[in-house]
């Protein structure tokens, strides 16, 4: 059984703060089903879905501005 850790409000305070100033959200749309196999293409090589997403993004426009 998958061991519980339990986060204070104060720690996902601290975590939400964080992520707020340090990054920025996209909201992707994907035709139903297609994140499934997304999800599983990443953790085929051992990434996460959002690794997989910005390293293809970067990819991407390193090939376009060559």
């Amino acid at each position: 059984m998958a061991e519980v850790t339990k986060v204070s409000k104060a720690q996902q305070k601290a975590v939400n703060k964080y992520i707020s100033n340090n990054y920025d959200r996209i909201n992707l749309t994907v035709p139903k089903g297609k994140k499934a196999d997304i999800s599983k293409h990443a953790d085929k090589y051992g990434e996460s879905l959002n690794s997989f997403i910005n390293r293809a993004i970067d990819e991407r426009m390193e090939r376009d501005s060559m």
